[in-house]
């Protein structure tokens, strides 16, 4: 008898849009990766930073002529005694409530910027140069102005009361939280109200995030070259080490004017009362009240929190987008 031979079994090829809706488009995807890891990271940074960025706000925008505060130190210990911990964590729920906003525009706008130089006119792909990461950082910060502006402003609202307070003994604070702090600009100036500064936001942005994220992408590459692996596979400490360097330069590079936006960000909501309604005329009146000194207070705990805020930022973005990408 002859063998029967069973016919080859009959491969049924996936129709396209079958496929279609059984994977959602590689571009959400990354998106999506992108947002959760930079939430994460924004989270970590918030918790760890918060307390020096109050301090820094205060020394930024206290009086000139009547100081409260005499340095870092010094804000740190009023600050404990006459508000004990919370004091440090003032307006903290707006940068925390923003975070996956802010942080999810900032990272996906910059691997979507990655991306975007990394792809040649006929959709093949290049390795990014040294200039490409410098780039990618200054888009970013250009895009994540937009999202930043407005917790930045309510922020900044809150921190201020105590120096004003302090400052003057009839000074009664006019809002009680952040929630307040929104009714109150809502109230007064409409949709324009949070983005009190936006004009300073941007012109700190763009630049800095040119120097921060082109700086760590660099920095790591550089490390991986050094160690003979892949970026993903760095030490954790040499990563940390490039997101604190970051941090550092990105300060370093733009403080006066982040002492403009502080100043015109915790101006008054009401457009009429305003002593600062425009960079240069905010830039004027603080050169009149204190020279280059002016802009440069509160620059100590600025470089405090510099390090270890963007190194456990970083890390954990780095670590939580090579973890989502490799499942």
């Amino acid at each position: 008898m002859e063998e029967v031979q069973a016919a080859p079994a009959v491969q049924m090829a996936t129709p396209p849009a079958a496929a279609a809706l059984a994977a959602p488009p590689s571009g959400l995807v990354k998106f999506a990766k992108d947002s959760f890891a930079g939430t994460v990271g924004g989270i970590a940074v918030t918790l760890v930073g918060h307390p020096f960025d109050t301090v820094k706000v205060r020394l930024q925008t206290q009086s000139m002529a009547k100081p409260i505060y005499g340095g870092a130190i010094d804000c740190f210990k009023k600050t404990l005694q006459w508000e004990g911990v919370p004091g440090l964590y003032k307006g903290v729920s707006s940068p925390l409530a923003g975070q996956m906003f802010f942080r999810a525009t900032l990272f996906s706008a910059f691997g979507g910027s990655k991306r975007w130089l990394g792809t040649n006119s006929d959709g093949t792909t290049r390795p990014l140069t040294t200039a490409d990461f410098y780039k990618a950082g200054f888009i970013t910060g250009a895009v994540a102005a937009f999202a930043e502006s407005p917790i930045d402003f309510y922020k900044s609202q809150i921190q201020v009361q105590m120096v004003r307070a302090k400052s003057d003994p009839a000074y009664k604070a006019p809002y009680t939280s952040v929630v307040d702090c929104v009714k109150a600009t809502l109230r007064t100036s409409g949709a324009r109200g949070p983005f009190q500064g936006l004009s300073a936001t941007l012109l700190r942005n763009a630049p800095a995030n040119s120097v921060y994220l082109g700086s760590f992408e660099v920095i790591k590459r550089q490390a991986a070259t050094h160690y003979g692996c892949e970026m993903k596979d760095l030490p954790a400490p040499v990563v940390m080490a490039a997101g604190g360097t970051g941090g550092i330069l990105y300060w370093l590079a733009i403080f006066p004017v982040d002492v403009i936006k502080s100043a015109m960000m915790t101006d008054s909501i009401t457009p009429a009362e305003r002593r600062y309604p425009s960079i240069p005329a905010t830039a004027r009146a603080l050169w009149a009240e204190g020279g280059v000194s002016r802009f440069y207070r509160g620059f100590s705990p600025c470089l405090m929190r510099a390090v270890p805020a963007n190194a456990v930022m970083l890390f954990t973005v780095d670590k939580v987008t090579h973890l989502l990408t490799d499942h």
